[in-house]
């Protein structure tokens, strides 16, 4: 057992775990193989997870300054993307007066536009799937620009601009989806703690600053400004995506991916398994080269392994610039598009996946619950806020959301580390699932701490219900790291599909609770309301325990039962 992990009890390999450090006192079933290859760049050599092919155009070959580029760029376009949905948030009272519509159908082009992110995450998942990820990264960002702009100049037409704000939402879908799994694409295990971090800032936290500066430009230049900008910034990122960012995804032989496929990449070191193959197939072509005989070990090797040989050996040739300019490069899989579309749902069955879209998307949820009182409460009396001052009101919240990407930054990679290190170089993706306990203090004190003085505000003001706020958005940024980084790391063959699931139920739960929030807390009061949901949030939180425990038992049973399969969508 590592550290409260239980093993599976069977001996089998474990999809997720996977050695990183080369530490001599570790059991004696775990063999490293001369041949993987290092990271080298610090004071301990860490193995490379997963390990990288031999061919150039493999993303884990590129240079780290070339993988942080087409990260930063796509952070950059979630920035502008993600402020789509909080995009009305201090304009609510502004939009109702100006459309001479009710309050909750001001509040449903929010709802409408969550739907429209849920789904197109399912077409455009499939599609990256089969197509890699470039096309909808370019795609998304041209839907951008087009539906803001188009939103900008709905006049008085509701309809008009409710069809912007969905298609603002198909637009949005490619980088909520993805871009956390493109982190999966560009960075070995060890790499990806910041990264995520950062990825999950931009797709999440940086929607906290749209309303503070979406209420002055309402106030100074009128709200259909606040869209018209959009598409103005987005239009300037577009050069960027097609000319730097090119596709990540990347047909990788099976053996090298050692944290999908399990220990039986390291383990016993297995004379015939992909790792010797891999290494020999190298000694073999230059002692032909060399016109030598090839040692012994080559000399045995049968026809399949000659086969392989030459599939190996064949370097295929660095991709120029111009072709990787092109959106498509190729089929990723050769799976059916219609499975592929159907492919998440099952998974909403898979322990690990579920426990994900409850620890990302329940917090996501009652941050929707927040943003609806800010706009129900705070703009009548006793404050009388305008759109300027309550869109002031989530600067605490965008702060909130930089002091959780720094600490779930800072915890994730210091906290795996170390475990990594006490449990003798092995690395188990529960490991990821430690970061909870600091949403579950933040989060859940900001829920309780938010109820209970937004329900008072005469005696609290605005500022004590502003500081739980932050609270609250620190918790969530931090759990979505949290269950972002235990999906890529424990089911990265399945990434995809799982952020997809979790996009549907962020999105989904979110537009119920904009479509029924108003008059749950006119009918039951801010109090009750928000001690129920941060109550459920403790129990959903409390959740990481077992499945801290039984985590690889969990991705041991699930790989055995692969529940694509059993559904026939594998």
């Amino acid at each position: 057992m590592g550290l409260g992990v239980l093993e599976t009890g069977r001996g089998d390999s474990v999809p997720g775990t996977s050695l990183v450090l080369n530490d001599e006192s570790r059991p004696s079933e775990y063999v490293v193989h001369s041949r993987l290859k290092y990271d080298k760049s610090g004071p301990t050599p860490i193995i490379l997870v997963p390990q990288p092919s031999d061919d150039p155009n493999d993303p884990l070959n590129w240079p780290l300054w070339k993988r942080d580029t087409i990260l930063l760029i796509l952070c950059i376009i979630s920035i502008i993307a993600s402020t789509l949905s909080p995009l009305l948030a201090a304009n609510t009272i502004t939009l109702s007066l100006y459309f001479e519509r009710p309050f909750t159908e001001v509040a449903l082009l929010t709802g409408y536009h969550l739907c429209g992110v849920g789904v197109a995450g399912l077409i455009f998942v499939a599609s990256a799937r089969v197509w890699g990820k470039r096309h909808l990264y370019l795609l998304g960002t041209v839907l951008v620009i087009v539906s803001s702009a188009w939103g900008g100049a709905s006049g008085h037409n509701y309809k008009s601009i409710l069809g912007a704000r969905i298609v603002q939402g198909v637009a949005l879908a490619p980088f909520e989806a993805l871009v956390n799994a493109s982190v999966g694409d560009l960075y070995f295990v060890h790499e990806r703690g910041k990264r995520m971090a950062l990825s999950n800032l931009s797709v999440f936290g940086s929607a906290f600053f749209t309303p503070i500066i979406v209420g002055k430009i309402t106030h100074t230049l009128g709200w259909q400004w606040s869209f018209y900008l959009i598409a103005i910034f987005a239009g300037a990122t577009l050069p960027f995506i097609f000319l730097f960012v090119p596709e990540t995804a990347f047909r990788r032989p099976d053996y090298l991916n050692t944290d999908v496929t399990g220990e039986e990449r390291f383990q016993h070191e297995p004379r015939r398994g992909p790792a010797f193959e891999m290494s020999n197939a190298t000694n073999h072509a230059q002692s032909s080269l060399n016109g030598s005989e090839p040692d012994s070990v080559e000399k045995q090797r049968d026809d399949s392994d000659v086969r392989h040989l030459t599939l190996q050996d064949v370097m295929p040739a660095k991709v120029s610039f111009a072709r990787s300019l092109l959106p498509f490069n190729g089929r990723k899989t050769d799976d059916n598009m219609f499975k592929l579309i159907l492919r998440p749902l099952p998974l909403f069955f898979h322990p690990a996946i579920l426990w994900g879209c409850l620890i990302q998307g329940a917090l996501i949820g009652w941050t929707v619950m927040i943003g609806v009182v800010l706009a129900a409460i705070f703009l009548g009396p006793p404050l009388f806020f305008n759109e300027v001052k309550t869109g002031y009101m989530y600067t605490s919240a965008f702060i909130g959301a930089l002091l959780g990407f720094f600490l779930a930054g800072i915890l994730s990679d210091w906290s795996t580390n170390l475990m990594i290190r006490r449990n003798k170089g092995v690395y188990e993706p529960e490991f990821r699932i430690v970061l909870v306990a600091a949403q579950l203090v933040f989060g859940c004190v900001g829920l309780y701490g938010f109820g209970i003085t937004a329900a008072n505000i005469e005696r609290y003001h605005w500022f004590l219900p502003d500081f739980f706020f932050a609270w609250e958005v620190m918790g969530m940024v931090i759990g979505a790291v949290a269950s972002a980084l235990y999906i890529v790391d424990a089911h990265r063959d399945i990434a995809v599909e799982a952020f997809t699931c979790l996009l549907i139920f962020k999105n989904i739960f979110s537009f119920g609770l904009t479509f029924g929030a108003y008059d749950w807390l006119i009918h039951a009061g801010i109090l009750k309301i928000f001690l129920i949901i941060a109550s459920i949030q403790v129990g959903i939180c409390l959740l990481s325990i077992p499945m801290y425990i039984y985590g690889k038992r969990n991705r041991a049973f699930m790989h055995r039962h692969d529940i694509l399969k059993l559904t026939h969508l594998d």
